[in-house]
């Protein structure tokens, strides 16, 4: 078998489902855009594709992006199975070019559609189309499948050093409730590390939330993983699906303190091990969540996250 994958792979976790199947013997082609570089060939260039943006709405770059994916495929010929992940990134034309070399055309969206629109995919170019929001699932007849677990289970710790809570999040309209948080877990005496990364630092943030400009990668993060109690997940305004952490959490067997109220739908949800606070409420945590130890899932129902079930679903693999 052969399968292709086309995403967008900013931080690499596509990468762990080609490792998945290469684990499996299978022939794997992962076309990765976020590596695609381009390159202005004067300031004439790059004034003329800024009125092209402005004007026709077309932008050079990803013009020249996807004549790069397609001259790929077409000198690779065919495939069983071709996956594609961010498929908005890509013109419908674009897509049908790319169907003619497979048997078989999916899409996985691990955003929701209101972030980024996909309206223009939803007649005749798929062949499957999985998501993990529940909203757009119900809305335009998806195959529903969550992210996935990619890491080993990790052994439940009696004791973890530095922090209590911990989260990383781009600076978006998550930060005020943030904010909020951090003031509460400090008037407590409450442990914890929030990152914050974005271009500008916002003004008025509690003194103890770390700021940087810099992306940060999960191998740089993985000792604060390690030495926290409690992961911290805030949901996107509009998603409706499970983020990474969630999945990362269950794997590091560590408990949760989400904004996500879908979470409860979920067959590995336990208000023992997953806190669930709304925004537009008051921050009232019970100690009791921060002293008693995780509940361990049962192993069925872990095992339904696993990157394993994820790749036997999408791809039919027995």
């Amino acid at each position: 078998m052969k399968i292709g994958i086309l995403s967008f792979d900013f931080f690499n976790f596509d990468q762990k489902i080609v490792l998945e199947l290469n684990r499996r013997n299978v022939q794997v082609d992962h076309i990765d855009i976020s590596q695609f570089k381009y390159k202005y060939s004067s300031v004439f260039d790059r004034v003329r594709n800024f009125f092209n943006k402005l004007i026709f709405k077309k932008n050079i770059k990803n013009i020249k992006m996807e004549e790069h994916v397609l001259a790929h495929f077409k000198k690779e010929e065919h495939y069983d199975i071709i996956l594609v992940i961010r498929p908005d990134c890509f013109t419908k034309q674009t897509h049908l070019e790319i169907k003619k070399h497979t048997n078989k055309y999916i899409a996985y969206l691990y955003d929701s559609c209101t972030r980024f629109p996909t309206d223009h995919l939803l007649d005749g170019v798929f062949d499957k189309i999985f998501s993990f929001d529940l909203d757009d699932c119900k809305k335009y007849n998806f195959n529903f499948i969550t992210n996935y677990i990619y890491i080993d289970k990790k052994q439940i710790k009696d004791h973890q050093t530095n922090q209590n809570v911990f989260i990383v999040i781009s600076i978006d309209e998550r930060i005020p409730f943030l904010n909020n948080l951090a003031n509460y877990l400090s008037k407590h005496n409450i442990e914890y590390k929030f990152l914050i990364i974005g271009k500008r630092k916002p003004e008025g943030i509690n003194p103890n939330i770390f700021y940087s400009r810099k992306h940060v990668f999960q191998e740089d993060l993985q000792n604060d993983l390690e030495h926290s109690k409690i992961f911290l997940d805030l949901i996107r305004h509009g998603h409706n699906g499970l983020s990474f952490r969630i999945f990362e959490a269950l794997a590091m067997q560590r408990k949760i303190i989400t904004t996500n109220q879908s979470i409860s739908q979920y067959d590995f949800y336990n208000p023992n091990n997953i806190l669930i606070l709304e925004e537009n409420k008051p921050i009232k945590i019970n100690p009791d969540f921060f002293n008693t130890p995780y509940e361990p899932l049962d192993e069925e129902v872990y095992h339904k996250y696993t990157i394993e079930n994820w790749v036997n679903t999408v791809f039919e693999l027995n």
